[in-house]
């Protein structure tokens, strides 16, 4: 059976089975399910087509059915997860047919019996919906889905805890709404610390996907602080990188998007620039690039990607794949030196070559990177070291601007253009180096570029319109672009290539350049619009440049903005409310009514003729120009103007969800406003607390200029003290030079603890030099035991290393000789040391002696002091007595008159 004859008879069978849920009926929907499931259809329902469009309705219509039998609903959601391995099915699930709101209905209906295959099938479904995209969504089926989940994760642990732990950490990611409903619920904590006991589990997908709610729902609080503290995120570093390296597809997926959200928070990329072990992660992560899962090398180049937002670390990332010689060996590599073929460079190019059929965008990530890594290069001009690097990179790039004959996928033509747009980009980067212009200059002709820009101009030349999603104007958009930095890298090239300048202006003449030149200058993009300035101020002095029809083009895309504008507010004013999303679904197949699309295309022939009307009187306006832009115009609108009536309607079911989002809206902030008022009296009690600090900090002021003064008079004191001990001097010379004598020993003594330590770091360097020689050389023999199958090739290889590998033992032995020589250096050094403490102790006790001898000093000299002034006492007595019988003599000589010799008084006296 054909594919339009089996998506019928599933609508066919839904019908019936709606109307009467009979056995039979069930059976035959049962059987249009396999059909479609067997058919493996998953790009055929990514169309804008009416019958894959149905069939999706129906079977989301089928999962919102509560009385739907659960062998049926297990079908339906195989299918689903099926279809949702392609990204514009998973888009269009998500945001067209609002299947995350209908699966959380299924889970909740699921979640009495546990064991059911569709609760466990609905959520590895969800996760796989709402992984990497943000949920707009609200409603109590949300609200139950996430107490559902939180409880499954406190629980016992079985196999729903890993899936729903998954599918919460989507769900928290880049969600606020969600972030503080979790936030605002009263058992937070203990799910904090479940989260937490979950960072030692033995499963690394349980370990990162705990990570990743805990830095979605904490990063910014005084958790998340805790968590991720400088004393913490090495540990939190090392731990993601090994799940990096380590973990299975999808581990490695979540653990890359945890590290890229850290990295979002300025405090956390510091921390990872001043990570010590961040080179040797890095190149295990470059080794993953080796690998064959596509999913997972596009996670990585994402990685790389999020590294160049920070300046230190897109330096050390250019180094590791520019310079790979400077890159310490990881783990996991087992050779000494890289291979050529396996250099991170080499890895890039052929990332960047991967062919268009592949689900992942390899090349276009790897094309950014390079230009980020080139970028680098340019503002640290060191264009030298990219030099080796351009013979493989360029005829990559130069096949990249080649459009092949036999695409005729639409998505695969889009995918292409985009991987144009970056390698020009690239080419444009190179340009601004004047090492690697020339390189340029020597493989790139302008042919080339002409022919680049002849074939885009078919994509370019009509232009379906501002502010749709379409595939054309997306092509569209990407040809112009294509247009212009082509334009832009023919200007740079125009003195270095032969024919280059000839070639720009002859296209910058060009009429068809108008339609380009105009999306750029009226685009919302600031490098788009510099650009086309660009382009504009090098054709404008051109004789032969159409001016006024490029004017006009821009006239006219405005006026054509504007009126879509307007014409969008009427038709929602006059639309009412759909609230029913299968009504809505249904009527986006149905076409628009003839009547608007011609009162549409009349109001634009009216204004064309206005516009021509105005402009007769100037001889120089070139009508038929003029003419060729509107007719482009309108065969456009006329292609266009049925797609814009779907749109609408579809947009009309948007504005009613964005309802339901702005009153849950709505009352969120009533909530945010109560936390503010509470966080207003915190912050009056805070300040009332600051006042009181104030105030005892002023008497603390005071006490301490009381200290002061107490220290001024105890300094006097210590001037009256000082004074007095000079008259110790003599004492103390004897204590000075013994005090010196035991500093020149304790100098000695540090001195040599400090050679000593010298000795046991040297002792330890050695040892680990020993063991990284040793791990050196298992590496070697298992890289030779698992390179057994190109031993033919590499014989020659395995003989040199096989010689290393000796030199290396000697290098052992030697070093192990040099260690025991200075371990007997060592313990002669301590038998010095145990010398010199013995000698340290009699010089103590020497010190010891001598202070007591001169306090007995002391103590006699007081004595004698004191007898001293005991005998000045007594002699002056003496002489008082003495004086008293002088006089008592010389009365006694008046007395006798003088009779008595004096030799007789002489000796009386």
């Amino acid at each position: 059976m054909d594919i339009p004859g089996c998506m019928k008879a599933l609508l066919l069978a839904a019908t019936e089975y709606r109307a009467a849920k009979t056995a039979h009926n069930a059976a035959l929907l049962q059987r249009s399910l396999e059909v479609i499931s067997g058919l493996k259809l998953t790009r055929f329902f990514a169309s804008n087509q009416i019958l894959p469009s149905e069939c999706l309705s129906c079977l989301v219509e089928l999962l919102e059915d509560t009385n739907i039998n659960p062998s049926l609903a297990l079908s339906v959601v195989t299918l689903l997860s099926q279809l949702a391995s392609d990204t514009e099915t998973r888009e269009a699930l998500q945001d067209t047919y609002n299947l995350t709101s209908v699966l959380a209905g299924v889970i909740h209906r699921s979640s009495t019996n546990l064991s059911d295959p569709v609760l466990l099938q609905g959520i590895q479904l969800l996760q796989r919906l709402t992984y990497n995209i943000p949920i707009f969504c609200a409603g109590a089926n949300i609200d139950g889905l996430i107490l559902f989940l939180m409880h499954r994760v406190q629980s016992t642990e079985d196999e729903l805890t890993i899936p729903c732990l998954g599918l919460l950490a989507n769900l928290c990611r880049h969600n606020l709404s969600i972030q503080s409903q979790i936030k605002s619920l009263n058992n937070v904590k203990s799910f904090y610390r479940t989260l937490i006991s979950f960072l030692a589990h033995s499963s690394l997908t349980m370990v990162v996907f705990a990570l990743s709610v805990l830095s979605s729902l904490t990063l910014n609080e005084e958790v998340g602080e805790k968590l991720f503290h400088a004393r913490n995120i090495h540990q939190t570093f090392q731990l993601i990188f090994n799940i990096v390296v380590n973990g299975d597809p999808l581990t490695r997926k979540y653990s890359v998007d945890l590290l890229m959200d850290l990295m979002k928070n300025p405090k956390v990329a510091d921390y990872l620039t001043r990570y010590k072990h961040f080179t040797s992660c890095l190149g295990q992560v470059l080794d993953l690039l080796h690998g064959r899962d596509p999913d997972s090398s596009s996670k990585i180049l994402e990685l790389l990607l999020a590294f160049c937002s920070v300046l230190e670390l897109r330096h050390t990332l250019r180094q590791a794949i520019l310079q790979p010689a400077g890159l310490p060996v990881s783990g996991n590599t087992r050779l000494v030196t890289r291979s050529k073929s396996f250099e991170p460079s080499v890895a890039l190019v052929h990332l960047s070559n991967q062919p268009l059929e592949g689900s992942e965008d390899c090349a276009g990530l790897a094309l950014q990177l390079f230009k980020e890594i080139f970028e680098d290069v340019i503002n640290n001009k060191n264009g030298e070291s990219a030099e080796h690097f351009m013979d493989l990179l360029l005829p990559v790039l130069l096949d990249h601007l080649q459009m092949p004959e036999q695409i005729v996928d639409e998505l695969l033509v889009k995918k292409k253009c985009e991987r144009m747009v970056k390698a020009i980009n690239v080419l444009t980067m190179l340009c601004r180096d004047d090492t690697l212009k020339m390189r340029v200059s020597k493989v790139l002709t302008a042919s080339q570029c002409t022919c680049l820009i002849e074939h885009q101009f078919p994509y370019s030349g009509i232009d379906t319109g501002f502010g749709t999603k379409l595939v054309d104007s997306k092509m569209c958009n990407l040809a112009a672009d294509i247009i212009l930095k082509t334009l832009d890298l023919m200007s740079r090239l125009q003195q270095d290539v032969p024919g280059m300048k000839v070639s720009f202006y002859k296209m910058l003449q060009d009429q068809r350049l108008i339609t380009p030149l105009t999306f750029a200058l009226t685009s919302n993009h600031g490098e788009q619009v510099q650009v086309g300035l660009k382009i504009l101020f090098e054709a404008a002095p051109l004789p032969d440049f159409p001016a006024i029809v490029l004017g006009e083009s821009i006239a006219a895309n405005n006026a054509y903005r504007q009126q879509e504008t307007q014409h969008t507010a009427k038709r929602i004013q006059m639309q009412s409310p759909v609230t029913n999303t299968t009504s809505v679904r249904s009527s986006s197949s149905y076409p628009p009514s003839n009547e608007s699309k011609a009162s549409n295309i009349e109001e634009l022939i009216q204004k064309l003729h206005s516009g021509l009307e105005m402009k007769e009187p100037l001889a120089d306006v070139r009508i038929s120009d003029i003419m060729d832009v509107y007719e482009q115009k309108l065969s456009a609108l006329a292609s266009k103007e049925t797609r814009l009536q779907d749109l609408l309607e579809v947009k009309a079911a948007a504005l009613a969800q964005a309802e339901r989002l702005m009153a849950q809206y709505r009352c969120q902030r009533a909530q945010a406003e109560s936390e503010a008022r509470t966080l207003a009296a915190m912050l009056k009690d805070a300040e009332r607390k600051n006042e009181e600090l104030n105030d005892l900090l002023k008497a603390q002021q005071v006490e301490s200029e009381r200290a002061r003064t107490d220290i001024e008079q105890l300094f006097q004191h210590n001037r009256k003290l000082q004074a007095v001990a000079e008259e110790h001097e003599v004492l103390k010379k004897s204590s000075l030079d013994l005090l010196q004598r035991y500093e020149t020993t304790e100098r000695q003594y540090k001195d040599l603890q400090i050679t000593c330590n010298s000795l046991n770091k040297q002792v330890e360097a050695m040892t680990k030099l020993n063991e990284s020689l040793k791990q050196e050389n298992d590496r070697t023999a298992a890289q030779l035991i698992e390179s057994e199958d190109h031993r033919n090739e590499l014989q020659q290889q395995l003989q040199e290393r096989d010689g290393t590998i000796a030199t290396l033992q000697q290098n052992i032995n030697v070093l192990e000789e040099k260690i025991k020589t200075q371990q007997k250096e060592k313990a002669d050094m301590e038998q010095t040391i145990d010398i010199l403490r013995k000698e340290l102790s009699e010089t103590q006790q020497a010190r010891e002696e001598l202070s007591v001898k001169a306090s007995s000093l002391e103590v006699q000299k007081s004595q004698l002091e004191e007898c001293l002034a005991e005998k000045e006492a007594l002699v002056n007595l003496q002489k008082e007595e003495l004086d008293k019988h002088a006089s008592m003599i010389a009365i006694i000589h008046k007395l006798s008159g003088g009779k008595l010799s004096a030799e007789t008084v002489n000796l009386s006296l």
